[in-house]
């Protein structure tokens, strides 16, 4: 398929292409939103002992996060519509770190709860401030790089994070001090971003007037003349298909939340890892996991460039993403040396993290003006996952004593991943405005 708008044949020299400049700093932002988010899970093992905390409370409140985060995904994108990404990213930061900071000072476990509610608060216009940013800063044949280069921030972001919150706990001796530590570089970002973002490029002071021209024509240019200008009735896409991709991105959420949310706390208690060893352990699998983000991304763009259809490139990716998913955490479930099981975990998050393709699917499915409803919900449904593993799996583990029975779900998971994807067709595409050829 080709891309429904052509950039310019003009180049921009490289020093004039701010543009990524911006989205590198989206990238670094989302890198510490994650880190943020692995920090409560990389000093669980600690708090829990200070709490006398059970594993379903654990769950709670590893869920809490996600139950005012989901929830917020659309008036968080209203904010960006009546405010810009600017205002609201530089407001999150300072919000986020503040409660990041306040989860410190927490006395229990209701407390957490309520720090974690107030972070998924904050955080809930982050990813869909990047969608925002693209469709101002970036022309058309642009979007899919940005929008991988921006959601590789998020496992670089857990890489990094676990590393640095480990040892940080280490060298304060103090899970609280590390928050408070962490919450308070989060709040000091939002200056940076106040300073480095801008809404559009003409309002950017270091932007070249070439490159802001540049961004236009790659938007102007449509190579399929449809009139954009009415609007769409429904969502522009068959159900069948919405659901499909709700299916796939929540069943895939539950892998990745899962991982990210109780992994720590597996290698502490199945494996008998130190905390440091924890720390370069998780460092090790969602490093992988970048990878994985970047070459499935890539290897899109080339298989599509080579005359690969989307529906065979993105199916034969994703369905290898979901079948290795599934083969490496059942294999898990009966490992119990920690070096094999690091190992397999950082196969699975390599192969796991293609699914940072999904989306790509609101742009080549949607027409666009409901790109970001198909999008809000996709990221619902993966919202909701996040809500469900942790307090899922607090059960599993209450009721079972052992991480077997988790790690079975989570493959369980993958294989359903695997069934969402198959169930989209990617080459029913728009063929004129207000209607799809495939609407039910």
């Amino acid at each position: 398929m080709s891309d429904s708008t052509m950039a310019p044949s003009s180049k921009i020299p490289k020093a004039k292409s701010f543009r990524w400049v911006i989205f590198g700093t989206m990238f670094f932002l989302l890198a510490v939103n994650l880190m943020d988010r692995i920090t409560l899970s990389i000093g669980m093992p600690y708090i829990k002992g200070e709490f006398n905390l059970s594993p379903t409370m654990q769950g709670l409140i590893l869920s809490s996060f996600f139950w005012s985060y989901a929830l917020l995904q659309v008036p968080g994108g209203w904010l960006l519509d009546r405010f810009g990404p600017r205002k609201v990213i530089t407001g999150a930061l300072v919000g986020w770190g503040i409660f990041q900071a306040v989860i410190g000072l927490a006395t229990g476990g209701v407390s957490l709860i309520l720090s974690r509610i107030g972070l998924g608060v904050m955080e809930a216009p982050v990813s869909p401030s990047g969608a925002k940013l693209s469709s101002t800063w970036l022309t058309q044949s642009e979007r899919g790089r940005g929008a991988v280069i921006m959601d590789s921030g998020s496992p670089l972001g857990v890489a990094i994070g676990g590393i640095i919150v480990a040892h940080l706990i280490l060298w304060f001796d103090s899970w609280r001090v590390t928050f408070i530590v962490v919450g308070v570089f989060t709040m000091l970002l939002g200056f940076v971003a106040w300073r480095v973002l801008r809404d559009r490029p003409a309002e950017h002071p270091s932007v070249h007037p070439q490159e802001v021209e540049y961004i236009a024509a790659g938007n102007r240019i449509s190579a399929t003349g449809i009139d954009e200008s009415v609007p769409t009735k429904g969502l522009g896409i068959s159900w069948l298909t919405m659901i499909a991709i709700m299916v796939g991105r929540a069943s895939w959420g539950m892998v990745y939340w899962g991982l990210l949310t109780w992994g720590p706390s597996y290698l502490a208690q199945a494996q008998g890892l130190q905390l440091a060893s924890i720390g370069n352990s998780t460092f090790l699998i969602f490093i992988m996991g970048t990878a994985g983000c970047l070459f499935s991304g890539f290897f899109v763009d080339y298989l599509v460039k080579k005359g690969v259809s989307h529906n065979v490139a993105l199916k034969s990716l994703l369905s290898l993403s979901g079948i290795v998913g599934l083969l490496t955490l059942y294999a898990l479930s009966t490992i119990t040396n920690p070096v094999i099981a690091v190992g397999l975990l950082s196969v699975a998050a390599f192969f796991m993290m293609f699914g940072s393709l999904y989306w790509s699917f609101p742009a080549i499915l949607a027409p666009k003006d409901r790109v970001g409803m198909v999008g809000g919900l996709m990221n619902m449904a993966n919202s909701c996952a996040g809500i469900l593993v942790p307090i899922m799996v607090g059960v599993i583990l209450q009721a079972t004593g052992s991480y077997e029975s988790v790690l079975v779900y989570f493959a369980i998971c993958a294989g359903c991943y695997t069934l969402g994807t198959l169930c989209i067709n990617f080459n029913k595409l728009p063929v004129k405005s207000g209607q799809l050829s495939f609407q039910k």
